[in-house]
């Protein structure tokens, strides 16, 4: 069942007519004789999970997960019933019941079910009982059936991912621009990496390059720090900071006419609301609590810490000291912040946080989906806050190139010094 970049992958009819009770005319049947292998009555795993794929859901969606593990059971039992091991030459060989020999992971995705294993997975294996009957399919039932129906957000998926390779392969050559040299271990940061990860809010996922290379979120992160904020403070937070573009660099020693700092993109706004995040917990607790929301925001995607970065970054932090006492001269800062150096520390820690490009692509897709993830159906962002951070990045996202990116673009996003860019696409937008 292969699949060109250009062809629709095998669907379900669009209709709703499922009759649960109906052995023939249940949800799982329907999938089961989509994939059903000619003259018997087996359905082959692995083109289920290829099809999913050419939809953009991928096997290590969350998502899927009871599915999978339903039928890594059924299949292990299959497994030790049914499969023959062999030695030849001093290798081992598996085959099936048919004779086929099968290798690594084909002992799970590359194998058959039969139609009840298919749906039905029996749980006590020791005594060989069934003690009760859990369906491989029906806890993603909804999600699969909507991809096989092709009603997931992107339907062309395929066309769509290709003509992403396309601009993604044109980009490479790009040789414009510097490292950032102001931080040492980011100006040691490789300019030839290249990397990009798309997520839909139905949590269809497509990756190029160096997807999975980590990198520091660096300013990245002071849309995800304003989000958090806001969900827990509203508008109290723009008792603090305004939001308008400041036409300046990011790093300049100055307030807006109100005495407070333009907006929470730039290096001042983003110090202010650091020291917001939490205040009056320890340290520990609240970099605790920044770490497990960004977690939470990435679905559990890849989120660390770079020590060597925040170290480097606190050790040539002069113009963020001068402008966070500047700041303080001009009582900036909440009236109970203690201590100035703390509040900078705690700001180069989530500065120093490490993601990769698919992890960074969930949290976008988590402000595309209203603050809530794709892959979890979690809430993480208020949507007040989700809506006004999207406005923030849209109007302040990329520094002292924002309206120039706002006007060529039309799109909310946010950069980094370490290379990084997150890009969120929405529909009303346009």
């Amino acid at each position: 069942m292969k699949q060109s970049a250009t062809t629709t992958p095998t669907c379900l009819p669009h209709s709703e007519a499922f009759v649960v009770g109906d052995r023939q005319n249940s949800p799982e049947d329907l999938v089961f004789d989509l994939f059903k292998i000619p003259h018997r009555d087996e359905a082959h795993v692995g083109r289920l999970l290829y099809t999913l794929k050419g939809f953009g859901l991928t096997s290590d969606d969350q998502r899927l997960a009871p599915m999978l593990e339903k039928m890594r059971q059924c299949l292990d039992i299959e497994n030790n019933a049914e499969a023959t091991t062999t030695t030849v030459d001093g290798m081992h060989k598996v085959t099936n019941k048919h004779g086929e020999e099968v290798h690594g992971e084909e002992l799970h995705f590359g194998r058959h079910l039969g139609r009840e294993q298919f749906k039905a997975t029996p749980r006590d294996m020791l005594t060989e009982l069934v003690l009760t009957v859990t369906s491989c399919v029906r806890p993603c039932i909804d999600l699969v059936s909507r991809a096989l129906r092709n009603q997931l957000i992107i339907p062309n998926w395929t066309e769509f991912t290709a003509k992403i390779r396309e601009i993604f392969e044109e980009c490479r050559s790009e040789e414009g621009g510097d490292v950032a040299t102001y931080i040492p271990q980011l100006a040691r940061a490789d300019p030839n990496r290249w990397g990009l990860s798309i997520c839909t809010i139905d949590g269809q996922r497509f990756s190029l390059g160096d997807s999975l290379f980590p990198w520091c979120f660096q300013s990245v992160s002071k849309a995800f720090n304003y989000a958090i904020v806001a969900s827990i403070l509203g508008d109290y937070v723009h008792s603090f900071v305004g939001h308008e573009p400041s036409g300046r660099l990011f790093n300049e020693i100055c307030l807006d006419s109100s005495g407070k700092p333009h907006n929470p993109m730039i290096n001042s706004g983003a110090i202010i609301v650091t020291s917001l995040m939490k205040k009056g917990l320890p340290m520990a607790d609240r970099y605790d609590f920044a770490l497990n929301e960004y977690k939470k925001l990435a679905g559990g995607g890849y989120i660390g810490f770079n020590n060597a970065t925040f170290l480097s970054e606190k050790k040539t932090a002069d113009r963020n000291y001068a402008l966070s006492y500047y700041m303080k001269e001009n009582k900036c800062f909440p009236s109970d912040i203690e201590s100035i150096r703390d509040e900078l520390d705690f700001y180069f820690q989530l500065c120093s946080l490490e993601t990769n490009c698919e992890a960074a692509a969930v949290m976008a897709a988590t402000l595309a989906n209203g603050g809530v993830c794709s892959l979890t159906d979690q809430p993480c962002i208020q949507s007040r806050a989700c809506r006004d951070v999207l406005s923030l990045m849209y109007s302040c996202g990329m520094y002292d190139y924002s309206g120039q990116f706002a006007f060529d673009v039309g799109l909310p996003a946010k950069s980094g010094v370490s290379g990084g860019m997150i890009l969120v696409f929405l529909l009303n937008f346009l």
